[in-house]
């Protein structure tokens, strides 16, 4: 039997066609007219990345070393490319064109689809299970932010566990190359917080059928899939084996490591849990799933029309621009969290299916994915959760690593619509007319009932926000009315949707319209729901021709540093260690990073950031303390910025330079005493040493001239008048960067806490330093080399499918 085109591959193409379609016509102004999306967070990686991306257009090689942000770091995290590398060509082709970032989410459609098939959910009930997946409020807020390898990373979520669901359902080709492209991709982007999520997901799958096998004593078959999902592992962790060790030997030398001072907090590795928990959704806030505006959607939004606010405003007298102006940033939100750029919704209709999942799919389908919903939830709800979260922060290996918790909830953005197709497929396969009745009822009570109570009894919130504090109570009064409405107008909103899915599933059930139309009218209706609020966050007025031209305009102050052409760093007093856009033109003491170096923030908490509050407070009174400037001295900080004006840029006359001898070597024995006596020498006369860790080292006299500078390379000429330390103004790292004297391989030392250090010898010497980390150059070729296989597996797979189906139909 031959592959029939109607039956067999019309519906997928239909499918795919609606995905290429939504995303198409969304993302127009990306896709027709070339605009990018105005994306904060992707301007400011633009700012750190530039030098890196520049040196790689001029010569081909790669820049393994950021010097522009935090005074100098590795460039892994930053922007890292491995020559050879067709990831990038890879995504391009099975996104049919579309744009970056845009793009991740047809993919995001189409792996949801392959999911949602290969557990045999028909593909009219797939398409708007792929689409409420894919196109969810959460993405698209997301985009908006810059977070694009974070979307890239949950949309290919559906396509590892596809891999995993075929290897143990028999399909173990298909579904070892679908899981090892899946994970090579998802790990190319490199966001570990949502590959931390994936394994969560895919372990609470394995146990589950772990537990089927051992009740059908089937334990053997398990045991091969695992293994055959191992080697999928190895391969895509190998396709990926360059970026995989860099990263992970960078891992301990970053904020993620353990702290190297006792002054710290806690001496347990990773992130401060105030800091990883200050974004924890409020326990009622998750019900935004069912009804976006529960708690007002964003920080800021624009406030219905003739609102209370507006109307209070008036009253009072207020002048027209400050009504404008308050009603068009209205402050709606009214959670626990500090700020949310919009409501976690995925579709008060998939909400609805998701019911009717508990209530028809398969058991052990139903328990997997509420199992990871149940997760999702609990994990996100963060410090509002303490005995479970806390617990899980101090004792699960490796997830104090990461912030932001509410991102947890993007494991139930995709366990919902999963269990909401499958809901969808098994009501259509029983036949008992009084258990659909019941459970649709139960199904539209359970969801639109609850949105009714929001509704009829809005009156029992409070609905004041943490920013009411701001305005007189009259104010505060009026905005928590408008708040009041909104969640009555968005609990409306969410009831219509669901009883018009609901009445399309009672039309379908009774032979009154096909299944066919009923799938796709589901899909139209989420399509409908789902555009309207996410027009809200990212629509035409977020896309630009060029955003980076005017972001990173050159301003009087820029113009008038750029005039000097010595090399030096620079520090930009507004909020410098949170902004990349000076690391755009200058080798910047501050920077972007969410992963900057371990001794670096440590140097920033307890040394620079005081240091910078006692310049201002002085220099405000007139009084420029420049020899006070201890650390930033160090850091070789010649400019000082203030603002955008060439008035607002102060030389620094007392940087230390590029390179210096020492007078007097003070010799530590921890890192507790090295940080405190930072604030204390004078770092151009006197530097430190902990001996316990390099032994004695001898002070010497001279000068130091810089000769050539590259990303990874630096060379000086040394004039030695008495051998001893040369202190240069570049960051310690102590894996792969090497140092020559004369051509020999010398020690390099730290000194002064965060900095390199060199014994040189009497007289004139050549220095010259290079960054080689054997992470990288040990693991390039068979990275790539793995990457063709897996690509090569894929296509292979794809085309044995095929000749199986026709084969097994014949």
């Amino acid at each position: 039997m031959q592959t029939n085109l109607k039956k067999d591959i019309l519906p997928h193409l239909i499918g795919v066609a609606i995905f290429y379609l939504v995303v198409l016509f969304y993302f127009s102004p990306a896709v027709f007219d070339g605009k990018i999306i105005f994306q904060y967070d992707i301007l400011q990686w633009e700012g750190a990345a530039k030098e890196i991306m520049d040196y790689r257009a001029e010569t081909g090689e790669e820049a393994l070393w950021a010097s522009r942000l935090f005074s100098g770091m590795p460039a892994y995290l930053v922007s890292f490319e491995i020559p050879g590398d067709i990831t990038n060509f890879l995504t391009k082709v099975f996104t049919l064109g579309l744009p970056h970032p845009v793009n991740s989410l047809f993919f995001g459609m189409v792996s949801m689809y392959i999911l949602l098939l290969s557990f045999k959910v028909r593909p009219e009930f797939s398409i708007p299970g792929a689409i409420a997946f894919a196109f969810n409020t959460f993405h698209i807020i997301s985009l908006d932010a810059g977070h694009n390898a974070k979307i890239w990373a949950i949309c290919l979520i559906p396509l590892i566990l596809a891999g995993i669901h075929l290897t143990f359902s028999g399909k173990r080709l298909l579904g070892l190359a679908l899981f090892a492209f899946g994970l090579m991709l998802q790990l190319k982007f490199n966001h570990l917080q949502i590959t931390y999520y994936t394994v969560l997901i895919v372990g609470i799958y394995g146990i589950a059928q772990l537990v089927e096998a051992f009740r059908a004593k089937k334990i053997p078959e398990f045991g091969k899939a695992l293994l055959i999902l191992v080697l999928g592992a190895c391969l895509a962790i190998g396709s990926n084996l360059s970026r995989f060790a860099s990263v992970l030997e960078y891992s301990p030398f970053s904020t993620r490591g353990s702290s190297n001072v006792s002054s710290a907090d806690s001496p347990q590795q990773g992130l401060d849990k105030d800091y990883a928990f200050n974004w924890s959704q409020g326990k009622v806030e998750t019900l935004t799933l069912l009804v976006p505006y529960l708690y007002g959607g964003a920080s800021v939004e624009p406030l219905p029309k003739d609102s209370k606010s507006e109307e209070a405003l008036r009253s009072y007298g207020a002048q027209a621009e400050q009504i404008t102006d308050f009603v068009k940033n209205g402050r709606t939100y009214w959670g626990d969290q500090p700020g949310t750029g919009g409501p976690i919704y995925g579709g008060a209709i998939m909400v609805f299916l998701f019911v009717l999942g508990l209530l028809y799919a398969p058991k052990k389908e139903k328990y997997i994915f509420l199992s990871i919903i149940i997760l999702s939830v609990m994990l996100a709800w963060g410090k509002n959760l303490e005995w479970f979260n806390y617990a899980v922060f101090d004792y699960l290996p490796g997830y104090n690593k990461f912030r932001a918790v509410t991102m947890g909830l993007s494991m139930a953005l995709f366990a919902i619509p999963v269990l909401g197709s499958l809901g969808l497929e098994h009501l259509f396969k029983n036949n008992d007319q009084k258990l659909f009745v019941k459970n649709l009822l139960i199904a539209i009570g359970s969801t639109a009932g609850l949105a009714l109570l929001f509704l009829v009894f809005a009156g029992m919130f409070s609905f004041s926000g943490q920013v009411d504090v701001n305005f007189p109570d009259w104010l505060a009064e009026a905005l928590q009315e408008d708040r009041k409405s909104i969640m009555r107008i968005s609990a409306l909103k969410s009831i219509a949707f669901i009883l018009l899915s609901a009445g399309l599933i009672w039309a379908a059930f009774k032979n009154k319209i096909s299944l066919q139309i009923a799938g796709l009218s589901i899909a139209l209706l989420l399509i409908i729901d789902l555009w309207i609020i996410n027009k809200r966050y990212l629509n035409e007025e977020a896309f630009q021709f060029s955003p980076k031209d005017q972001f990173f305009a050159k301003s009087p102050a820029d113009e008038k540093i750029l005039g000097d052409k010595a090399y030096f760093r620079v520090l930009n007093l507004e909020n410098p260690f949170n902004d990349a856009r000076t690391s755009y033109y200058f080798n910047s003491v501050g920077g972007y990073h969410g992963a900057k170096m371990k001794r670096y923030q440590e140097m920033i908490e307890n040394v620079i950031s005081p240091e910078i509050q006692t310049f201002i407070q002085k220099a405000q009174e007139g009084n420029f303390d420049w020899d006070g400037l201890n650390s930033l001295n160090m850091l070789n900080t010649k400019y000082i910025i203030a603002g955008k004006a060439e008035n607002a840029v102060f030389e620094n006359p007392k940087a230390n330079g590029i390179a210096w001898f020492p007078s007097n070597i003070k010799r530590v024995s921890t890192d507790d005493e090295e940080i405190r006596l930072i604030s204390e020498i004078d770092t151009k006369m006197d530097a430190t040493i902990n001996e316990e860790e390099f032994g004695i080292v001898q002070s010497g006299l001279g000068q130091v001239e810089l000769t050539e500078r590259k990303p990874n390379e630096l060379s000086y000429s040394v004039n030695a008048e008495k051998g001893g330390l040369v202190v240069f103004s570049e960051i310690y790292y102590p894996k792969g960067w090497k140092v020559f004297v004369n051509g020999e391989e010398s020690e390099l030392i730290r000194t002064n806490y965060l900095l390199r250090g060199i014994v040189v010898p009497d007289g004139q010497s050549i220095v010259k330093m290079s960054f080689e980390p054997e992470s990288y150059y040990s693991t390039k070729t068979l990275t790539i080399l793995l990457q063709y296989l897996v690509v090569l597996l894929l296509l292979g797979s794809i085309g044995f499918s095929f000749y199986s189906l026709n084969k097994a139909g014949t």
